[in-house]
């Protein structure tokens, strides 16, 4: 029966998103962003008919999720990349350190991946030959010393490896100088060969001493080499820059409309605004036509509060004068483009864009793909088959507010507004002792809803990661037998949590929170929101368990009204 109910859900999942997907056909256009919530530096390649895109992870675990599209639009996550201990160390890191922008290129039936890994190894490459996995394990690449890696595969048969690294003599002229670096890469015995050669130093005009020229890609057209990079950082002064060469190596001439993509110019109180948008990514299609991928961000108001971190948005790519334009004849970002002429791509097994309510009902023998946990695990410490058909906890002294793994699984909260919830089995006994919901941004900023014990009874409290308890309420000896329920609501900048004794029977506990707490711009760092389970026994040795029959997810963006889709 559990079987039979998995499938079947499966079945109404593949559905409601074709329905979804005809929907938006049916119009001609599709609505941004592709890919919500917290997928950040996106790089795509095509393989044929075939599309392939990933993104940055930096401390989560499994690493670099992969994404297959034959439309560019609609993308179903076919695995992850670094999905097993021994390919991603990330034990001791801070939430957004880790992972940094992966590329991944394909070349003579091989499939590509480089990344660099912060704080502890630098930049490395695996490949394989399924893009779905398994994936090597890393080969490490000490001499190409920086972030960002890409690769580049010339119709010479030689391939390069260019990258972010320090500016010239590693002496800086003023912060945020960098310079972009190329190395030959022997692709077959995937080590480096010679010494690497500055292709950019500092930017488009280092006179205007720009920053953070970053994630940098070449790319072969109509008999010139194109370099494209970010600058400005990732925040709200983002840019896309582009140059160009006869010679792979250079020396590289900057276009003079640079930046390509930007939305630095544009006013703060503009409606739905799109900020932040950069870090991209060209793709050719089989058609002859060229689109960009490119991250951005949606902030709630004028101050550039956003929680969902950064996301990946498609636009069309125009060509003028031997240069590429990005979003042509717009000054705004779009949320909605004219659909690429391409294959309409099958559903997904879960749904990624639009909105959506989706219950994950924990009846398969593994977790979906899409959760994700802190840092790389060292132990088996939860279960999907004890009981069955439920996620149960083991009760660690891991915190969210250390930086070891806590056993705390989630997924990404990719819409403005909506509401995550479950279900829960949990018997402190002990006031360290606290399980539940928890809304994530960093080991600094997170809120926990859950289950403890205080002054000697059962109570439902609502911490921020301080420990500060904002709310409490106290649970009869009955209620304190009986599953608990727990949801967490999110509108902008506005949280509220609710808790429930009987089915459906919610009862607020706190309304109006601070949700600015959970935005990039008061926590810092690169990451987004993530919502899950979570079980604790702060620092203290327990035996203790939490079980976890079910987690729902809703999201209700006005963005995505032409594309509902309903799913349970």
């Amino acid at each position: 029966m559990a079987k039979y109910k998995s499938l079947l859900k499966r079945a109404c999942v593949a559905t409601a998103l074709a329905l979804s997907s005809l929907a938006t056909q049916a119009q001609d256009t599709f609505v941004n962003p592709i890919l919500p919530g917290f997928y950040p530096d996106p790089s795509i390649t095509r393989v044929g008919s075939d599309y392939y895109l990933i993104t940055s992870t930096f401390s989560y675990y499994p690493g670099v999720p992969i994404f297959h599209s034959t439309d560019l639009v609609n993308w179903k996550q076919i695995g992850n990349i670094l999905n097993r201990p021994e390919q991603l160390d990330t034990e001791g890191l801070g939430v957004s350190r880790g992972i940094f922008a992966p590329t991944i290129e394909h070349h003579d039936g091989t499939f590509y991946m480089v990344t660099t890994l912060i704080d502890n190894g630098g930049n490395f490459v695996v490949t394989a030959k399924n893009p779905a996995g398994p994936w090597s394990d890393p080969v490490w690449l000490p001499e190409a010393s920086g972030i960002d890696p890409s690769l580049f595969f010339d119709e010479s048969g030689k391939a390069y490896i260019i990258y972010n690294s320090e500016a010239p003599d590693n002496k800086p002229q003023y912060d945020g100088h960098r310079t972009i670096r190329m190395q030959e890469f022997d692709y077959k015995n995937l080590k480096t060969v010679g010494e690497p050669k500055i292709l950019v130093n500092g930017g488009v005009d280092i006179s205007k001493k720009p920053v953070w020229i970053e994630g940098p890609h070449i790319y072969k057209h109509n008999g010139y080499y194109y370099l494209m990079a970010a600058e400005g950082g990732t925040s709200v002064n983002h840019s896309e820059v582009i140059l160009r060469s006869e010679k792979v190596d250079g020396p590289y001439i900057p276009d003079e409309n640079n930046p390509i993509l930007t939305q630095r110019h544009l006013p703060n109180d503009r409606p739905n605004p799109v900020s932040a948008t950069g870090h991209a990514d060209l793709v050719q299609t089989q058609n002859g036509d060229w689109w960009a991928i490119f991250l951005a961000t949606r902030p709630y108001d004028t101050e550039d509060h956003y929680n969902i971190g950064r996301e990946t948005f498609l636009a069309p790519v125009t060509w003028k004068d031997g240069w590429p334009i990005i979003n042509a004849g717009n000054d705004l970002v779009q949320y909605s483009y004219t659909r690429p002429n391409l294959p309409e791509n099958k559903g997904s097994d879960f749904p990624l864009n639009g909105n959506f309510t989706y219950r994950e009902d924990f009846e398969e023998s593994e977790l979906p793909m899409y959760w994700i946990m802190l840092r790389t695990p060292q132990s088996d410490w939860y279960s999907l088959s004890q009981p069955k058909g439920s996620l149960t906890l083991e009760v660690r002294p891991e915190e969210l507010t250390g930086k070891g793994n806590p056993s705390f699984v989630a997924r990404r909260q990719q819409h403005l507004k909506g509401s995550a919830s479950t279900k829960m089995q949990f018997q402190p006994t002990a006031e360290n002792e606290f399980a539940g919901i928890a809304a994530f941004q960093g080991e600094k900023n997170h809120y926990a809803l859950g289950k403890t014990r205080s002054r000697g009874k059962q109570v439902v409290q609502l911490r921020k990661a301080d420990n500060t308890v904002l709310a409490e309420a106290p649970l009869s000896k009955k209620e304190g037998k009986n599953p608990l329920q727990l949801r967490i609501a999110f509108d902008g900048s506005k949280y509220s949590f609710y808790y429930a004794t009987k089915e459906g029977s919610w009862k607020l506990l706190q309304d109006n929170v601070d949700g600015t707490y959970l935005s990039t711009r008061k926590a810092g760092g690169f990451v987004g929101t993530t919502l899950g389970v979570f079980a604790t026994s702060q620092g203290k040795p327990s035996t203790a368990k939490a079980t976890f029959n079910w987690f729902d997810y809703a999201g209700n963006d006005a963005i995505y009204n032409s594309a509902p889709a309903s799913i349970k």
